[in-house]
């Protein structure tokens, strides 16, 4: 396993490309340099009382919460090209305080809400299954390649033209499917379990296809992406199975050694699951995306690595 990286200076993008910084955030952002990153991915703790191992953020109230936020969220604008985007993932008690504090350095460009699909119960409010994610960028120049992120749905009413042909969808012989669209409601989404590869003991782990979702739409081959909170690892993961540069940080080592792990999984197995042949898949098509992956095999071979792409040398 390659050595965790520890910063205590002024480094290059060359310098800490495609690795994970084990060290605390506030200590490694001043080092970090300005201008290089396309992408940034930010899932901070929530404002709740919560521990990450031996690490235990405490819920406040929301005016010290949101301080919080901005001792932090405004350095990401220094960190991104002016080309560059940035998710900030959230709850309902976080989110408006995330808007507030992006809305200072950033242009807010949509919030997206995305189904948990499971959720604790509760007798005296709405069952908690929802969490939030905003999206802004830099400039009004950004990246966002809305046909990479489109959604495989089944077609409930099969509308034809006067000719009877499908009208925007198509009959295979599983079903019939449409291509749409992605809009700011994520329902298709299923947070890691015990059956699932991609799951680990990280107490707030991201599925790897919601990370995979903002990936594509916000960045292209080659780019950098970039998790000043990167617990498990999903956004580094990711990044490497859609051929992304990657750099995260993460304060607690039993985590990194995870990250580091799954990276090296994801050097034979670039899957993601929920994606397939280049399209997101509703929930419950399991066995329709596997009947495509065999159709379509995909072969990573002969494509230039990361580092020809950047211009680096091995």
């Amino acid at each position: 396993m390659r050595a965790l990286r520890h910063i205590a200076s002024r480094v290059s993008l060359r310098d800490i490309l495609d690795s994970t910084i084990c060290q605390d955030v506030f200590a490694v952002l001043p080092f970090l340099p300005s201008g290089v990153f396309d992408l940034i991915v930010a899932d901070p703790p929530y404002n709740l009382t919560k521990s990450f191992n031996s690490n235990t953020f405490r819920q406040t109230d929301m005016e010290q919460y949101e301080t919080w936020l901005a001792s932090w969220l405004p350095q990401m604008r220094r960190l991104l090209k002016p080309t560059g985007s940035i998710y900030v993932c959230g709850d309902w008690r976080s989110s408006t305080a995330i808007h507030r504090v992006l809305l200072r350095d950033f242009e807010v460009r949509n919030r997206i809400s995305w189904e948990r699909e499971k959720g604790r119960g509760a007798k005296t409010n709405w069952k908690n299954n929802a969490e939030d994610i905003w999206f802004a960028t830099c400039t009004d120049a950004y990246t966002f390649n809305v046909d990479s992120v489109r959604l495989k749905r089944r077609v409930i009413a099969p509308y034809t033209d006067e000719r009877g042909n499908p009208k925007d969808w198509e009959a295979t012989r599983h079903g019939r499917y449409r291509l749409t669209h992605p809009s700011n409601i994520w329902t298709d989404l299923t947070v890691p379990f015990w059956s699932m590869p991609e799951n680990t003991d990280h107490p707030t782990q991201k599925p790897e296809k919601l990370i995979a979702k903002i990936i594509l739409a916000s960045s292209n081959p080659g780019d950098v992406v970039f998790d000043p909170f990167l617990g498990s690892g999903t956004t580094s993961v990711v990044a490497k199975k859609l051929r992304r540069h990657y750099v995260g940080v993460e304060v607690d080592l039993e985590f990194c050694c995870l990250v580091e792990r799954r990276l090296e999984l994801a050097a034979v197995d670039q899957s993601i699951q929920g994606y397939t042949n280049g399209v997101f898949w509703e929930r419950n098509t399991l066995a329709e995306q596997i009947r495509g992956r065999e159709r379509h095999p995909v072969s990573t071979i002969g494509q230039p690595t990361f580092l020809d792409e950047l211009g680096i040398a091995e």
